[in-house]
């Protein structure tokens, strides 16, 4: 057996005690496109199907005492970010990135859920436009979070295709803005709007499922793709079946907890 053969993938987030987003979603999702997951913890939150309940970041020493353990036995072929709360843990994110060899890195932005409750700290935008986000090979904002990335509001498709090409001109290298899950009264489809590295652009869709249980549907499509690179394939190919696999894994139903449940990683396929 060859040492370390096997693909190997790594997400840069917090732990969600109830299993439905951040490194639960992330290592579920690895699992279940073949790849093994390994993680950095930035984080923990204690939380259920209802909320949030506590909440504790782990000091920047242990974190780089992560990536370091990591590097001495592991290696990583593709990386992903989750939520990463303020400036300092951005910068000490970017910082070990750059030391270490953990392939291309996709970052999920997230600075807003999906309905538009706050994530990140103001302050620490900036650092996410200049630090971060200029060493993704992909980034994953939803509609709110590209808002707040460009600083203006969507009326329309060409402010997405606009704010799109605004966020490739910050050295993100493909982008993808997920569409709406906020249902809007006569909604048939979630599209996401695609800007790869060669200048092509498209729309992906899928049909809106109408339920409370997306948990973890943003970590889920960041971490498949994540997946995909790590075993070589195409941006573009990552992205499709991302989105494929997703809308799976929303729309076969686990009755799990009683308000926000997670999505459905055992219909992946």
């Amino acid at each position: 057996m060859i040492t370390n053969s096997f693909p190997q993938a790594l997400t840069i987030a917090g732990s969600d005690s109830d299993g439905s987003a951040g490194v639960q979603a992330d290592l579920h999702a690895f699992f279940s496109r073949h790849v093994y997951g390994s993680s950095v913890l930035i984080a923990a939150v204690a939380g259920n199907s209802y909320g949030i309940h506590a909440s504790h970041s782990f000091p920047l020493d242990f974190i780089d005492a992560e990536f370091k353990a990591l590097a001495e036995d592991f290696q990583i072929k593709a990386a992903k970010t989750g939520m990463l709360s303020d400036s300092s843990l951005i910068k000490n994110i970017v910082e070990n990135y750059q030391r270490y060899h953990f392939g291309p890195l996709i970052v999920d932005p997230v600075i807003t859920t999906k309905h538009g409750a706050k994530l990140l700290e103001d302050a620490a935008i900036n650092t996410l436009r200049e630090k971060l986000l200029p060493l993704a090979l992909v980034a994953t904002p939803n509609y709110s979070e590209a808002q707040v990335i460009v600083d203006f509001e969507f009326h329309d498709q060409a402010d997405v295709a606009k704010a799109a090409a605004q966020i490739q001109k910050l050295g993100v290298k493909d982008v993808v803005i997920k569409g709406s899950h906020v249902y809007q009264g006569d909604q048939e489809t979630v599209s996401d709007y695609v800007l790869l590295a060669d200048g092509s652009h498209y729309l992906l869709s899928e049909k809106y499922v109408d339920t409370t249980h997306i948990n973890g549907t943003g970590d889920t499509f960041s971490a498949i793709i994540t997946a995909e690179i790590a075993k070589n394939k195409s941006v573009r190919d990552a992205i499709a079946i991302a989105k494929r696999v997703t809308y799976e894994a929303i729309s076969n139903q686990i009755a799990v907890g009683h308000q926000f449940g997670p999505i459905n990683h055992w219909a992946i396929k």
